[in-house]
């Protein structure tokens, strides 16, 4: 059965939009290879208002390797986190990254076996009213920690503020490029397959709202 992690409601705060409610629940992220703990640390905490499904990471960096500053750029080719959303069937999930810069990439994923052979994504797809906000923070220990926020409008999905008890099919990633340590690929919900690959929806968990 797919992990489920409980989406709480609570308000966002544009003034700390990096702040983490009370309600929030976090989960680190662990080796999309294997399912172990990974090199550098990435925590994720979700929460919904009104309008908006909230996604925070909190990631520890020893070498930010983010160039594009274009929109829908291939950001998967150096650091990035990324949010894969099924709110609906899962042979249909929308694709969401930011990197270190703030820069964004969205596509909507159409995967009716749920692998990337035959899956087709399309990048013309825009996440209307996206917002996505990035901080670096230097931590007591040297280690530098890179802290975004992702905002996503339900109606961008096609769909209204979930029910109470409602269930959707996700994934967290992230990806961290290091030229010397190696590539680290990392995920809420582990897909297990070598080479590293996110698009595996039998792997995906579950959100379920609730508030």
């Amino acid at each position: 059965m797919a992990e489920t992690y409980v989406v709480r409601r609570a308000e966002f705060s544009i003034e700390d939009p990096w702040a983490v409610p009370p309600q929030g629940e976090l989960v680190r992220l662990r080796r999309a290879t294997d399912g172990t703990p990974p090199r550098l640390a990435t925590a994720v905490v979700a929460y919904f208002d009104n309008d908006f499904l909230n996604v925070l990471f909190s990631a520890a960096d020893d070498l930010v390797v983010a160039t594009h500053l274009e929109h829908d750029a291939p950001l998967y080719e150096e650091d990035v986190v990324e949010v894969f959303l099924a709110p609906k069937a899962i042979s249909e999930y929308f694709e969401i990254e930011v990197s270190p810069r703030g820069t964004a990439f969205d596509a909507r994923i159409e995967s009716p076996d749920g692998i990337r052979s035959t899956m087709n994504a399309d990048r013309s797809w825009n996440c209307k009213g996206l917002f996505a906000a990035v901080r670096r923070r230097q931590e007591s220990s040297g280690v530098t920690s890179i802290d975004t926020v992702v905002r996503v409008p339900f109606t961008s999905l096609g769909v209204g503020m979930p029910r109470s008890g409602e269930s959707w099919r996700a994934n967290f990633f992230r990806i961290d490029r290091h030229p010397k340590l190696g590539d680290e690929y990392s995920a809420w919900h582990p897909t297990l397959k070598r080479p590293a690959d996110f698009h595996v929806t039998a792997a995906f968990g579950t959100l379920r709202f609730e508030g």
